[in-house]
């Protein structure tokens, strides 16, 4: 079992910056053999990928949308998976998760994940 927990959330004007973490917590083997990925959820709208990170060699992937302005990182010593946050724009506001899947396979796909956090909140006020 891996337990998640965000942090970093907040209000910010547009165009500013955030930076979000992950702590993970669980039995051994922990977060160095998982894929770490960030999801977030907009009022009315359904979860969606923002970026994933590969366990073995720390492969990226980004959804467009985001592609260029965030960066996802993992400290695997410090169980810590982060997303740097630049250039916010007001679309960014939502719920952001981290979630976490056994192996290697990166995917951006959200039931593929077995593990998530509670969220932490980014409004991004324009």
């Amino acid at each position: 079992q891996v337990q998640l927990v965000e942090s970093g959330g907040g209000l910010v004007q547009a165009g500013g910056s955030l930076r979000l973490s992950c702590a993970a917590s669980g039995r051994a083997p922990i977060f160095s053999s998982y894929t770490m990925a960030w999801f977030r959820q907009a009022p009315g709208k359904e979860r969606e990928f923002v970026a994933a990170i590969s366990w073995i060699i720390g492969s990226t992937y980004y959804a467009d949308s985001v592609k260029g302005r965030f960066t996802i990182s993992r400290d695997n010593a410090k169980n810590t998976l982060y997303l740097q946050m630049n250039s916010l724009k007001s679309e960014d506001t939502a719920l952001y998760y981290c979630a976490a899947r056994g192996g290697p396979a990166v995917t951006r796909t959200e039931n593929e994940y077995d593990y998530w956090g509670q969220g932490t909140q980014v409004t991004v006020s324009s």
